[in-house]
């Protein structure tokens, strides 16, 4: 039928049920729409990343020299490279309390997703694997965005650099956004299909549709792969105090949806507001890696996103738990922040020392703006 009107597919996900096609007359989408198999036909809406400005200056590393991955390296990597200088455990590493987790688990042997703009080749980094959704191509990073998401989650501090929430965790690079950042709902849905395949345990997007509007298939898709057991967290938005809604997919009952909050223990002024938020992370001024084997600092709920999915991969390592159990105990763990709403900060700040009952001389309480 579409061949009878003229319509060549782009793409095709069959397990996903979708396929993606160009129309230059609305006839041919309404008689697409009407056919007795076809229970949607949504535009297929752009994505972007959620990552504010940059702070003012970027941290570089002190070495530059290329890295080549060694093939033969095994997938489960010390939290500290044999060196001189031990990891360096930025603010944010250290508000979330991932080091006393790391007594327990440092994410060995879970394996973590970004669907991003792609992975460079890092020092810091070990990338286990990944796809290119755009036009099946290089998964490595062009834009930078990525890179940056992926150290936060599992950096593995290397000679006194930044060292992530889970070190031990696989990553895996799902570019489905370009140089640019942007992309297409379509290539975001391909990717959550190829980590079903690949039995991702956890999924992090940093991303979301720009405006207001809503796809259908992107939220069929993030079922999906919630059904098959894959801990979904996605960032809530860059839109701010005056926000009445967070952005898809964290706006998705199924995805833990993440805000920011900065040094002081407040939620971030670019953080948005909405029915939805689950849980809190640092998401101002973040050190992590960046293009050309450097650091760099950014700022946004882009940096939040991936404090928490690498905390749920600290928690699968030791626990097997649903989707749904992982977003509770995270929760459940977290501790309030003074004066502000659950629009706001949802549960409250992350705290994973808390996830595997580690007993601490702080007794959980409030956490002030101090």
């Amino acid at each position: 039928m579409m061949k009878a009107n003229g319509i060549t597919p782009f793409k095709a996900v069959p397990r996903s049920l979708m396929i993606g096609f160009h129309v230059l007359k609305r006839a041919s989408s309404s008689a697409i729409s009407s056919h007795p198999e076809v229970r949607k036909v949504e535009k297929d809406l752009k994505i972007k990343i959620h990552a504010a400005a940059p702070d003012k200056v970027p941290y570089k590393a002190s070495y530059h020299a290329p890295y080549k991955r060694n093939k033969a390296v095994k997938r489960s990597f010390p939290l500290l490279m044999p060196t001189a200088k031990s990891a360096l455990i930025t603010w944010n590493i250290n508000r979330v309390k991932a080091p006393q987790a790391w007594t327990i688990s440092k994410g060995s042997p879970m394996k973590v997703a970004v669907i991003d703009t792609g992975i460079a080749n890092h020092p810091d980094l070990r990338i286990a694997g990944g796809v290119n959704t755009i036009n099946g191509g290089s998964y490595a990073d062009d834009n930078g965005h990525g890179t940056h998401v992926a150290g936060i989650i599992s950096a593995i501090g290397t000679a006194g650099h930044v060292v992530g929430v889970a070190p031990e965790a696989e990553l895996y690079a799902v570019k489905a956004l370009d140089a640019n950042g942007e992309g297409y709902v379509s290539d975001i849905v391909e990717g959550i299909d190829w980590c079903i395949g690949k039995q991702m345990n956890v999924i992090n997007m940093s991303l979301g549709i720009t405006g207001s509007e809503s796809s259908g298939v992107l939220h069929d898709a993030v079922r999906r792969a919630v059904r098959r057991g894959i801990v979904i967290v996605a960032s809530a938005g860059n839109s701010g105090e005056s926000s009445k809604q967070i952005d898809e997919p964290a706006a998705y009952e199924e995805v833990i949806a993440v805000a920011a909050s900065t040094k002081a223990n407040q939620i971030a002024s670019f953080s948005s507001r909405g029915k939805g938020i689950a849980i809190t992370a640092p998401g101002q001024q973040i050190l992590s890696t960046w293009l050309g084997n450097s650091y760099k600092k950014l700022s946004g709920t882009s940096m939040s996103s991936p404090h928490v999915a690498g905390g749920a991969a600290l928690l699968l390592s030791r626990k097997s738990l649903s989707p749904t159990a992982v977003s509770a105990q995270l929760r459940n763990k977290a501790i309030k922040l003074d004066n502000y709403s659950a629009l706001a900060q949802g549960a409250g700040l992350m705290q994973l020392n808390q996830i595997f009952d580690i007993q601490t001389s702080a007794k959980r309480k409030k956490i002030t703006g101090s």
